[in-house]
């Protein structure tokens, strides 16, 4: 193509329209960059859906096979559900529902209440509701946690306060989606009866029950329609204190009334009296707050942290609203963090443009081209919906190097013909013109080995598209400003460089003499450079083969969970006894910052047995340890606490898992043999403890749980004309905590429990003065005239299902130094060495199955990179071999990042991996830079192929080495990242330094032995073709 025909002449010949639109572009992203969202990472919605069903009192197995399976049945029928598990504990059953990631969340709602209203029938008719449901995103972390204290205002108000006052409001805050509230005590009415009173007076539950809900309603009355007016009728219907329920008349007896208050305590308490949170030492809650999909994280938190002070005014002056966790903090020290690097890696890529073109308009130009394109990205970003995040910051940082390598390019081609002689504008024109093509085709196959990045499947491909899409979007602003904008600066503005003779001898002439030596000695030992290159393949598959791999960094988020564990039979006040020793350990470490915690039933935590702590850690320069190493600390000391075990796991950005887990990786077991499942689960568990590789393993059976049975005497029930529901009716009206009735007030909706006396609730002798009355007589029946109370035995705190089947979860964390992939195959040996029946099915789930899933997918992903690149060359050179002989740069560059990522300790995660695939877009300009030379020196200036690599190697030395080190700076901030959110960030940058260095070490000498090799076998010795005619000088 004529130069003077080219875009490049085009814009050296309008340069005020030229740098008006490069205005436009840098503009354009100025007023869309304060305009991006900022979230730790993009957005990585995981359609799932969370079911709740409540029977309070009723057993594990009741809500197993009478609530979880007519559900489960139902919902296994909802097309696109990639996975269905269940948790029922007593009271209570917990679903969650995983889609695929194209099924639309609101179709699978809508499909999910169809499968409810259809299962209704077939539940419990006593449920005191419809289970209920709500759209969750396990992969978002909560962007806010405050607490609700008050060292005098009894925790059942301040619970009313915190949900009818502050979540309400907050939740109307623009960018606030759910809040959920752990350790609730909602305020209820408690009717608390004595079994002996009622039995004196001849009364059973079941009429205190009836005389409740049939005196306190809140029913429609009407309306007198008048001549002149119309009044709306009210009655006094409803109760709202117990003093009023005190009164209530329940029976007469020889003429005189009964009062509730005669045979019942009515008190104001909680509608479930078995939950209590602290805040620190205080008793409290925590408010978890989640922002909606695509919100601005830190704009949202901005919006709660301003009203509440305002909401602050409204509350009692008893009242303390306190922060525990702000997850834009450490957002944005994370991006922080990031922008230094951006800065430090601009200015390390501008230093090795000043040491080698030596001038300052040069270096200027090659400047502006990089914040032009860098400026410009911020407006795709905007225009394709991302935001500012770790990983698209992360990709504007390497692409520092890509973008400088085309003005590089262009820039120092145009140098040279100035120091020919041409004219500013000749030489402009003549040298963008020249190196066109070669700009095109580096940049373009660049662009090829993202692309698979684009098709990677699952929650990993959702994180990498916006990662891969930027990159792209700079490197293609890149090429276009690089040959607009730069050599319409270089025709402006360049100076002349001083004749030979002027010059110093720059650091630059030393080394191109150095490499001119030594590229010779390679030249003279073809041979031995091939089995160079031989040795070099084959040390990158043995490294990629043995290499520890792993999926995504541990993060230190300054965050920790905790899920406590007692003994399955504990009572509630022995597990707050062991919470609050639990919580003296924590006092006493120095990197905690804060902390909260509960016991009960609340939020994710079904049983009494277990507890939930929530952990704030100092900023990181505050403390002496990162998170993983504060775990590691605390794990002997907690030991020491009898009774009860904590397990601890870092907050992390992305969480995969579907429900609440005690350690960062879980592993599931299913069978439909249920007593076989509990034996292998036990058997694995004592094995895998034993290995050292894992920390916190553990399992959900806990099967220890005392079960107080009652055989009932069927033939003697029906001797008195009462059946099995009659007993099982009182027994719930006594110990099931019975929402037997409800009040409405302006601001919220509040139950009536039934219950037993507290000093009668927790003995089975109580059991004695339980009366039933005959439908046959009307005379009262004592229960242990129908029942006997059989001896204790044991039974399951809860059981899980998988996919209709008993399910054991087993969760793990890994010990220092241990990769993921490592745990995996120890896993999987020890269940083959124990000889696992083939019943018994075992698979991965959350983070480490995502794992598997990127692991069987990394070599496909790698090989599809190059088949890409390898596509793209094969088209612009219309050549089936020189695109060889480029990407023969590639296996130096993954044996230098596998090697250095392992002398740093990292394994090979899936950052490594987005490592190789960038180096597989960088190291092959080499290769381009080479090849384009050698073959128009060959064509036109009549060269043997001895002839035109050896110059072609000695004129694009200079290009080379400065686009090398222009990526390898860029690369080396991430490297050596200190601070919030380095961990994701430091095996990019180690794997992209790794690869270079090596790669530039031996690529120098390997390609041109490699290019004559494929010359000699292939006999090229016509030019390319005259579709694609790649020139240089």
């Amino acid at each position: 193509m004529n130069s003077r025909n080219s875009l490049s002449a085009w814009c050296i010949d309008r340069p005020i329209a030229t740098l008006l639109l490069t205005f436009a572009l840098v503009l354009l992203g100025v007023i869309a960059f304060p305009r991006l969202p900022v979230a730790p990472l993009p957005e990585a919605d995981f359609p799932t859906i969370q079911v709740t069903a409540q029977l309070p009192g009723a057993s594990p197995e009741t809500m197993a096979s009478s609530v979880a399976t007519p559900l489960e049945v139902q919902f296994s029928a909802i097309p696109g559900m990639t996975q269905m598990t269940s948790s029922s504990a007593l009271g209570s059953t917990n679903l969650i529902l995983q889609f695929s990631l194209e099924k639309s969340i609101d179709t699978a709602a809508q499909e999910v209440q169809a499968a409810i209203n259809t299962a209704t029938a077939r539940l419990p008719q006593d449920m005191p509701s419809p289970p209920t449901w709500r759209k969750v995103n396990p992969a978002d972390s909560p962007v806010l946690i405050l607490t609700v204290s008050s060292p005098q205002m009894p925790a059942n108000e301040l619970s009313d306060y915190a949900e009818t006052l502050l979540a309400r409001q907050l939740s109307q805050i623009e960018g606030v989606g759910l809040i959920n509230i752990t350790g609730q005590l909602r305020p209820a009415i408690r009717v608390q009866a004595q079994p002996e009173k009622l039995a004196a007076l001849g009364l059973t539950l079941a009429d205190l029950r009836q005389a409740i809900q049939q005196t306190s309603l809140n029913l429609a009355k009407g309306a007198l329609y008048g001549d002149s007016s119309v009044s709306t009728l009210a009655t006094n219907d409803q109760l709202f204190h117990p003093e009023e329920y005190a009164q209530l008349i329940v029976s007469y007896r020889d003429g005189a009334p009964v009062h509730l208050k005669d045979v019942a305590k009515v008190i104001n308490g909680a509608e479930n009296a078995y939950v209590k949170a602290w805040s620190g030492e205080q008793q409290g809650l925590n408010l978890v707050v989640f922002r909606q999909p695509g919100a601005n994280i830190v704009e949202t938190v901005d919006g709660v942290m301003e009203a509440l002070p305002r909401l602050e005014q409204m509350l009692p002056a008893s009242v303390q609203v306190s922060v525990l966790n702000d997850r834009t903090q450490t957002i944005r020290a994370s991006l922080h963090e990031v922008e230094i690097t951006l800065l430090i890696a601009v200015a390390l890529v501008i230093g090795v443009m000043a040491l080698f073109l030596r001038q300052w308009s040069a270096t200027l130009i090659v400047s502006s081209v990089l914040g032009v394109s860098l400026t410009a990205s911020f407006a795709l970003m905007y225009l394709f919906g991302f935001s500012l995040n770790n990983l698209t910051l992360v990709a504007i940082v390497i692409a520092v190097g890509f973008v400088v390598d085309d003005a590089i390019v262009v820039v120092e081609n145009i140098h040279r013909h100035l120091e020919a002689g041409d004219s500013k504008r000749e030489a402009a024109i003549k040298g963008a013109g020249e190196i066109g093509f070669t700009v095109v085709s580096i940049s373009f196959s660049l662009v090829a080995a993202f692309i698979p990045l684009l098709f990677m499947g699952g929650v990993v491909g959702r994180l990498f598209k916006e990662f891969a899409l930027t990159a792209t979007s700079t490197i293609l602003i890149s090429v276009v400003v690089s040959l607009t904008l730069a050599p319409t600066l270089c025709a402006l503005f360049m100076d002349r460089p001083k004749h030979r003779e002027q010059q110093s001898v720059s650091f630059g002439d030393r080394l191109l003499a150095w490499y001119e030596r030594v590229l010779v000695k390679a030249l003279a030992h073809q041979r031995l450079m091939l089995g160079i290159f031989g040795v070099t393949l084959a040390l990158a598959v043995v490294g990629y083969v043995a290499i520890p791999k792993g999926f995504f960094p541990v993060q230190d988020t300054g965050f920790i969970l905790g899920t406590s564990e007692g003994a399955a039979d504990i009572s509630y006040p022995d597990m707050i006894k062991k919470h609050q020793a639990l919580a003296k350990v924590l006092e006493a470490d120095p990197a905690v910052k804060t902390f909260s915690h509960a016991v009960g039933v609340t939020g994710s935590n079904q049983t009494i047995a277990n507890g939930r702590f929530w952990i704030a850690l100092k900023d990181r320069s505050d403390r002496d340890v990162s998170a993983s190493e504060f775990i590691d600390r605390l794990r002997p000391k907690l030991a020491k606490v009898p009774g009860v075990v904590l397990y601890l796991r870092a907050g992390q950005d992305i969480n995969l898992s579907s429900g609440p887990t005690r350690s960062q990786y879980q592993y599931v077991l299913k069978s439909n043999d249920g007593a076989a499942l509990n034996l292998w689960t036990q058997r694995l568990t004592e094995r895998l403890k034993a290995n050292p590789a894992f920390r916190d393993l553990s399992n959900d059976l806990q099967l220890g749980a005392s079960v107080t049975r009652i055989d009932i005497d069927r033939r003697a029930a029906a001797r008195f004309g009462l059946t099995t529901t009659d007993i099982d009716q009182a027994l719930y009206d006594a110990f099931g905590q019975r929402q037997i009735s409800e009040f409405q007030t302006e601001t919220n909706q509040y139950k009536v429990i039934l219950e037993l006396d507290a000093r009668q609730r927790g003995k089975a002798e109580s059991l004695n003065y339980f009366y039933l009355r005959s439908p046959l007589t009307g005379e009262m029946v004592p229960l242990s005239v129908l029942a006997k109370v059989a001896p204790p035995s044991t039974g399951p705190l809860s059981i899980s299902h998988d996919g209709l089947f008993p399910a054991a979860n087993l969760s793990f964390n890994l010990a220092p130094g241990v990769a993921l992939g490592d745990a995996v195959q120890i896993l999987e040996r020890t269940q083959r060495e124990l000889g696992m029946p083939d019943s018994i099915i075992g698979n991965f789930q959350g983070a480490a199955q995502a794992f598997q899933s990127s692991l069987s997918s990394q070599p496909w992903l790698i090989l599809a990179a190059l088949v890409a690149v390898y596509i793209i060359l094969g088209v612009l050179y219309e050549s089936f071999v020189h695109p060889l002989t480029i990407i023969s740069t590639l296996p130096s560059a993954g044996l230098g990042a596998l090697a250095l990522l392992w002398l740093t300790g990292q394994d090979f995660s899936i950052m490594g991996l987005i490592g190789i695939v960038l180096l597989i877009g960088i190291v092959k300009k080499n290769g381009i830079l080479l090849i384009d030379f050698a073959l128009d020196a060959q064509r036109n200036l009549g060269m043997s192929p001895e002839q035109a690599i050896h110059q072609a190697c000695l004129t694009r030395f200079r290009p080379i080495m400065m686009t090398t080190l222009a990526a390898l700076l860029g690369a080396v901030p991430l490297m050596f990242g200190m601070g919030a959110g380095a961990e994701l960030r430091q095996p990019l940058g180690i794997a992209v330094v790794g690869g270079l260095l090596v790669s530039q070490a031996l690529t120098l000498f390997t390609t041109p032995i490699i290019y004559l090799a494929l010359e000699r076998l292939f006999h090229r010795r016509q030019a390319p073709r005259e579709v694609a005619q790649p020139n240089a000088s």
